[in-house]
């Protein structure tokens, strides 16, 4: 974990001054609106590069019950990945039958996949009221720090409320604390937080997700733990390229190829049979 990472713990803030018009990053003067646009654009980016990598996603959902022994419980881990013709797609590897007495819904299922892991791109920006509060002190990191919350519900959407901490050297969002919103059929969620590392020395990605809330259901409370953590992020490179004459090169002439531009002897092999032409979508 680099100088500039967060670690995943509470740590000791520090609120500093009210808000003010302006903000401080590189040494220079920046107005609040600037720094909103420039963490939701670069949300975006980090949305995007995330396709192009592939990680592990652990998720583990549990209903507590008294001295905190664990009632129920829904684990699933999932290592996200590309085919050899560079489809993305999710290969489960640990997922055994679930024991909670709830039901994983489909909101449940958006929130997991989407607000938890990304909260504001610059395409959500004119769907919430953004509010500058200060600057933390998170760790490390010199933070902005700004409450969120849906202008309006559309139907179908799920919405986040809550308030973000932005880096103010980077202006990435660096952690999310709030809920998804809004609650429909009698379902309720719980309050989350998520924190972001530094991925390559550019991207602020997801790592970790932690929640620990009473549900109110109207006969039965329900207190309900979530911790989903995001690791091994590794950027996608595929085997397989075009060469001249539309023919597929296999990973090993692309290796060998790469050899032969450094200069490095290379093993003699038998010539194999021409495989058909390999189309890349």
């Amino acid at each position: 974990m680099g100088s500039r990472a967060l670690r995943l713990v509470t740590a000791s803030i520090i609120v500093c001054a009210a808000p003010s018009v302006y903000a401080q990053s590189h040494g220079e003067q920046i107005p609040i609106q600037e720094v909103i646009q420039r963490f939701a654009a670069a949300e975006s980016q980090n949305k995007i590069a995330r396709n192009n990598y592939t990680f592990t996603q652990d998720i583990d959902i549990q209903t507590i019950g008294e001295a905190g022994s664990i009632t129920g419980r829904f684990k699933r881990v999932s290592d996200i990945v590309y085919d050899d013709l560079g489809n993305r797609f999710e290969k489960i590897t640990y997922f055994p039958p679930s024991t909670l007495t709830l039901n994983i819904t489909r909101e449940d299922e958006q929130d997991l996949g989407g607000i938890q892991p990304f909260a504001l791109t610059t395409e959500d920006l004119p769907k919430y009221q953004i509010d500058y509060t200060g600057k933390e002190r998170l760790d490390e990191l010199d933070t902005y720090i700004f409450d969120v919350k849906p202008k309006k519900f559309q139907k179908n959407e799920r919405y986040f409320q809550g308030r973000i901490w932005v880096d103010d050297h980077d202006l990435q969002i660096v952690k999310v604390a709030g809920i998804a919103v809004p609650e429909i059929g009698g379902q309720k969620f719980p309050h989350f937080e998520s924190y972001r590392e530094n991925i390559d020395g550019r991207f602020w990605f997801p790592t970790y997700t932690y929640a620990d809330d009473v549900l109110e259901f109207k006969n039965n409370p329900v207190r309900l733990r979530v911790i989903i953590r995001y690791k091994n992020y590794k950027k996608f490179v595929t085997g397989i390229r075009v060469v001249e004459g539309g023919e597929s090169a296999t990973e090993e002439e692309v290796k060998a190829a790469e050899k032969d531009k450094a200069g490095e002897p290379q093993q003699q092999k038998k010539p194999e049979p021409k495989r058909p032409p390999q189309r890349l979508e």
